[in-house]
């Protein structure tokens, strides 16, 4: 659980660590780029929580058909809203982002609180491009 704002840091390294284990106890390939985009998601899905919700949030990581689930729960019900793309706007682009770097992305509300998830693919394809999406 994540209780301040200085915890972001720590959920960040959590999720270094845990793609690290996934490449050295499972085997499992993971690129920089995903390494560097799951970092980002956490940080992003963990700060909107830590300034938007009252209370502690938790954080989730999970592997599932060559992506990571980033989850972030947190006890507001109210779910956040997406603006539409606009460069003239000064901050609020964290879910935009987010939204951009994942394959898949989802909110939803629980019985108490509600859960933010979003997956990134864990390797590139050999082109250079983020498997699983169009090379642009």
């Amino acid at each position: 659980m994540f209780e301040g704002s200085e915890e972001i840091a720590a959920a960040r390294d959590m999720a270094d660590h845990f793609l690290t284990s996934l490449q050295v106890v499972h085997g499992l390939p993971v690129s920089k780029r995903a390494t560097g985009m799951v970092q980002l998601v956490v940080s992003e899905l963990v700060t909107n929580a830590r300034k938007y919700a009252p209370g502690p949030c938790l954080l989730t990581l999970e592997v599932s058909e060559g992506a990571v689930e980033v989850a972030v729960w947190d006890s507001s019900t109210r779910l956040p809203l997406i603006l539409a793309p606009d460069p003239r706007r000064v901050g609020r682009h964290g879910l935009e982002i987010v939204m951009a770097v994942s394959r898949g992305f989802g909110m939803h509300r629980e019985p108490v609180g509600k859960r933010i998830r979003a997956a990134v693919v864990l390797t590139d394809e050999p082109t250079g491009g983020v498997a699983g999406r169009p090379i642009m």
